[in-house]
């Protein structure tokens, strides 16, 4: 399957775009294409619906990512109990062709315990979008952060607890992501 997961943080080292570099590589150990689209390094411009931004190069990359994605994940950090605002940024010049009718899981990284409040935002405007919520969502909060502030390119100090979270929250994710990819090929009939 192509998975595009979004990391929508406007920090260099955000824990959220870290935890997405993590989800990433399980992804891919899975068998699974996974591209991070991080919106640090590639920033969108301002939102209107007065203005065309169909020459922006890292507006059309995400489009056409999104446009052959079977499955999305959307990470953000939760600021003021809300999402953060690149990543409704990015959602705003996109629409139901890139969300509509595909499974999209939630990840947040809070400063407190957990992120709800992002996650329950993130979840009403992908209704909106008509994507498929993924009955779970991931937060990581507090010392949990700890570990992915320190994590290197290439090996993450995970704790086991939040570790076996994280695979478990994944792997219902992928297998929703596996049964509505299932659902859209056609049946094929006995020739007996």
């Amino acid at each position: 399957m192509k998975i595009v997961m979004i990391a929508g943080s406007n920090r260099k080292s955000a824990t959220s775009t870290q935890l997405t570099e993590y989800l990433v590589r399980i992804a891919e150990q899975k068998g699974h294409s996974a591209v991070l689209f991080d919106l640090y390094r590639t920033p969108l411009p301002f939102y209107s619906p007065d203005e065309s931004h169909d020459s922006h190069e890292g507006l059309a990359q995400l489009k056409r990512l999104l446009r052959e994605a079977d499955a999305i994940v959307l990470s953000s950090p939760e600021y003021h109990g809300s999402m953060s605002g690149v990543l409704k940024n990015a959602i705003d010049h996109l629409g139901q062709e890139h969300f509509g009718g595909k499974p999209v899981l939630s990840v947040s990284s809070a400063g407190g315990a957990v992120g709800v409040s992002s996650l329950q935002q993130l979840q009403a405007v992908i209704r909106n979008l008509h994507g498929i919520n993924s009955p779970e969502w991931l937060s990581i909060g507090g010392s949990q952060r700890k570990w992915f502030e320190s994590a290197s390119q290439d090996a993450y100090e995970v704790g086991q607890e939040i570790d076996d979270r994280i695979h478990r929250v994944l792997g219902s994710f992928l297998a929703l992501a596996q049964l509505v990819r299932g659902q859209g090929k056609p049946a094929v009939a006995d020739a007996g």
